[in-house]
């Protein structure tokens, strides 16, 4: 049984959706979170995009590219003499929607034009 649902209480209160936060631990499981999602037929959503790999519906979280480029900027303050511990502290200002398409058909969900409009990213 994976990780995440070791004492079995999401099958047995008859869950229809697994929510997962980013983390190494579930990266590095995310075949097993894809597999258990998909026996299941689960809804899987979550924060980060590379669940999208393991059969996400959908991830809502902050843009990666965007953070790694801003923190960019910190090495450099810091590389030119800046102390870290004088630099603000930053929380993410640009955020991603991505759904998949092909996840949606297999489940027989129909999502509504209004969140389809929303979506930076879609997977067919």
């Amino acid at each position: 049984m994976p990780l995440f649902c070791a004492s079995g209480a999401c099958m047995r209160r008859r869950a229809e959706a697994l929510i997962v936060l980013g983390s190494r631990l579930i990266f590095r499981n995310r075949q097993r979170v894809g597999d258990f999602v998909e026996k299941n037929k689960l809804v899987l959503v979550g924060v980060s995009s590379w669940l999208m790999d393991a059969g996400a519906l959908l991830s809502y979280g902050p843009n990666t590219s965007d953070l790694f480029r801003r923190a960019s900027t910190y090495i450099d303050k810091i590389l030119k003499g800046a102390r870290p511990s004088d630099l603000p502290m930053q929380q993410p200002t640009t955020f991603e929607l991505t759904i998949n398409l092909k996840i949606a058909k297999k489940l027989g969900l129909a999502l509504p034009l209004t969140v389809l409009a929303r979506a930076d990213k879609m997977i067919d």
